[in-house]
């Protein structure tokens, strides 16, 4: 792929990304976050994929840092969504 297409492409999705998240209210900030960082589990096995067909140092790091900031999102999405649920929960009366 063209790295000006590719370039493209990414800056398209950054800009549909946040137009569709800043239109999102408050309320409901916390559970879309929560379940589209769940959905970077599926990143961080693409992420693995790349890393062991890599084959320059350059793309062994870029691919180590995917699979690092990928995991430790997906992993900062069930905290969040342990959280938001704990909220919910009934308080144990003393």
């Amino acid at each position: 792929m063209d790295g000006m297409l590719a370039l493209y492409i990414f800056m398209l999705a950054a800009f549909t990304g946040y137009e569709i998240i800043a239109k999102v209210p408050v309320i409901l900030h916390t559970p879309l976050m929560s379940g589209s960082n769940f959905i970077h589990g599926v990143v961080v096995v693409g992420a693995m994929i790349v890393l062991g067909t890599a084959d320059t140092l350059t793309q062994q790091i870029i691919g180590f840092f995917a699979v690092a900031l990928g995991a430790a999102n997906a992993a900062g999405g069930y905290v969040v969504t342990e959280r938001m649920l704990g909220m919910f929960q009934k308080k144990k009366e003393s």
